[in-house]
């Protein structure tokens, strides 16, 4: 599984960290990768090399075992085509993405991966609520600080091929007549049709 998301606090990338490696069990054979941009690859994120560091510490503090199945990454930046690239890459790879924000505008690598017919697990925050169909296209979390709960999302959906399956089918179908440009664009125009009308 993977997060992919800035080194924020409200993305709660220390929370996936903790809530996997406590509460997925090493039997699932799942791996989790936290993929991010460098400090400097991002000019308005203040906090992201102190957060970087945080959860830096906090994987390096984890029994051998977790660590070898958590990694952390840092996705370049300089180039739009490789990090987009590099994106694709890890969501498509991914049985599972996560995005367990504690608070998100409209939560663009949810999007993609729904596009991608990836279920999702992410914080039933902002636009992420808005997004994702509980149950139907992705999983919603009430509290998305609950770790336990965190984990226990995870691991039913580990264990239930077929249900990854339906959720990201479902998830792809939203994503399509839901959050592509062309359909807001019939969208703008239906609306200038019945106020000109």
């Amino acid at each position: 599984m993977v997060q992919v998301s800035r080194w924020d606090r409200l993305k709660d990338m220390g929370g996936v960290l903790e809530g996997f490696a406590r509460h997925v069990p090493a039997e699932s054979r799942a791996h989790l990768v936290l993929a991010g941009p460098a400090s400097s690859g991002v000019a308005d994120d203040p906090e992201a090399e102190e957060v970087w560091n945080e959860v830096a510490g906090a994987w390096r503090a984890l029994p051998d075992e977790d660590r070898r199945r958590t990694h952390l990454a840092l996705v370049p930046m300089e180039d739009p085509v490789e990090n987009a690239l590099v994106i694709n890459a890890l969501q498509r790879h991914a049985a599972i993405v996560v995005q367990k924000s504690l608070a998100e505008g409209f939560g663009l690598t949810v999007a993609e991966a729904m596009w991608k017919s990836r279920p999702v697990v992410g914080g039933a925050v902002g636009g992420i609520s808005d997004q994702i169909v509980d149950g139907e296209s992705g999983i919603l979390l009430d509290d998305p600080a609950d770790l336990p709960a965190f984990g226990r999302a995870l691991t039913a959906l580990l264990a239930d091929p077929a249900e990854r399956e339906r959720l990201g089918h479902n998830a792809h179908e939203r994503a399509s007549t839901h959050f592509l440009p062309d359909r807001h664009l019939l969208d703008y125009a239906r609306l200038l049709e019945s106020v000109l009308a």
